[in-house]
């Protein structure tokens, strides 16, 4: 009789043992596809391989799939062909688009369908409100949030017998002048061109960069920043290359961070995910907000630039659960206090960044917090909430490829910004007539 027992009881472990052992051999594949490279995208490893390590059930696989702009055509690529991914990491130019495409699943509405009670009012509103829709739900989980900062060579500062980095726009040209004739090789450059000179320099002055609240209040948005503001600070920038203050190197960010880097430029605006790479310099650095023009007393907050994580429909409602899983695992304490500190990305959350102070953390790092400072010091209003542009990708090329005009001596300001308007227009209203 106890033989018996013994053999039942061990007949009904091996079947208890093997759903287990199968479920930890084959557990459910979340794929990620994103644009991240590294350094950023070894935190980023290090953030799943966690996620992974903290059950059984779900596998999520990294891949990177290239550029943004690649991993976005990936993306719709796939979705076409019903081979998607589950998550998507789009850049913040392709919020509208993706919002309008029909093959998003919000994650508002997946975080609720899948028991995650967020409190959303606990993360950075700046941030969140950027990937808002209409009726203040979110569509995408923000991930690798930025703002453009600037960073400054305190070593050349000294040589030019500067103390501090410059406030306002005009100081700009006084600081610059006197650090190439101090032997700089040139003043100041720019990452990101458009993102920084235009759409932040708006936002920051409070002007708006289209019409429609930046087109949050509707498709039929068009473009404004062939303003009086915008054209003379741009006009101010291309007189400036005359003697070497401001030097373009390249649309992205490899040519502007490398001549830091090496000293040859002592400013240099760039996002704060740029804390990273420019902690390689072997000179004494500081970060400062962006200048501002002199006349604007209390500047408003700056704009937010990187990525979010998109959820695509038509995947097996089961293996959405691992989805909103890794999300909100993505974004706890923990996860988003590792991300900041090895990133220079903004911890999205409240708790995380309040947990960073009481650490103090920003007493020992004070450059990481200058672009959540200056982010967060004023409410948003219409002009700084963001950018809501349908096809945006391509009028950021439009808006390159006419400052280059510039910058070759091709064109003025005012016509390269003019027609920067006309065609960024053209594009808006094929993107309006494609949405209706």
């Amino acid at each position: 009789m106890k033989l018996r027992q013994f053999t039942v009881v061990l007949a009904l472990g091996i079947l208890m043992l093997f759903p287990a052992s199968d479920a930890m051999a084959n557990p459910i594949e979340i794929q990620f596809w994103h644009a991240q490279r590294p350094p950023r995208e070894n935190t980023l490893n290090k953030i799943v391989e966690a996620y992974n390590k903290s059950q059984t059930k779900y596998q999520v696989v990294a891949s990177f799939k290239g550029s943004y702009d690649e991993t976005l055509n990936a993306g719709i690529a796939a979705f076409r062909s019903k081979k998607q991914p589950h998550i998507l990491q789009v850049y913040e130019v392709g919020t509208q688009t993706m919002m309008l495409s029909n093959a998003i699943y919000p994650v508002f509405n997946l975080m609720k369908d899948t028991g995650h009670n967020i409190d959303w009012k606990s993360y950075l509103q700046p941030v969140l409100s950027y990937y808002v829709s209409s009726n203040g739900e979110l569509q995408s989980m923000p991930f690798n949030s930025s703002t453009p900062i600037m960073y400054y060579n305190k070593d050349l500062f000294k040589k030019a017998g500067l103390t501090g980095p410059p406030r306002t726009w005009d100081e700009m040209g006084e600081y610059t002048k006197k650090l190439v004739a101090s032997g700089t090789e040139y003043g100041m450059t720019s990452a990101w061109q458009t993102w920084v000179m235009i759409e932040n320099y708006s936002a920051i002055q409070n002007i708006p960069l289209a019409t429609k609240s930046n087109g949050f209040d509707g498709l039929d948005t068009e473009l404004t920043i062939n303003n009086p503001m915008v054209v003379k600070h741009i006009e101010r920038l291309k007189s400036w290359m005359d003697d070497k203050r401001f030097v373009y190197e390249e649309r992205e960010y490899k040519g502007p961070e490398a001549a830091f880097i090496s000293g040859k430029c002592a400013i240099l605006m760039d996002s704060i995910g740029a804390i990273g790479a420019v902690k390689s310099a072997k000179f004494d650095w500081g970060a400062a907000p962006l200048p501002v023009e002199a006349s604007m007393k209390e500047p408003q907050n700056s704009i937010i630039g990187g990525a979010s994580l998109w959820v695509l429909k038509g995947l097996p409602q089961e293996e959405y659960q691992g989805v909103a899983d890794f999300l909100a695992f993505q974004a706890s304490e923990e996860m988003q206090i590792i991300w900041h500190k090895e990133t220079g990305y903004l911890p999205i959350t409240l708790q995380a960044y309040n947990k960073l102070k009481a650490d103090g953390f920003y007493q020992q790092e004070p450059l990481q917090e200058v672009g959540i400072l200056q982010l967060t010091r004023k409410d948003p209003t219409a002009n700084s909430r963001g950018i809501r542009l349908g096809s945006f990708s391509q009028i950021r090329d439009v808006m390159n490829e006419e400052l280059e005009m510039l910058w070759q001596g091709k064109k003025t300001a005012k016509q390269a910004l003019d027609e920067s308007v006309s065609r960024g227009n053209d594009i808006l209203r094929q993107f309006e007539k494609r949405s209706k």
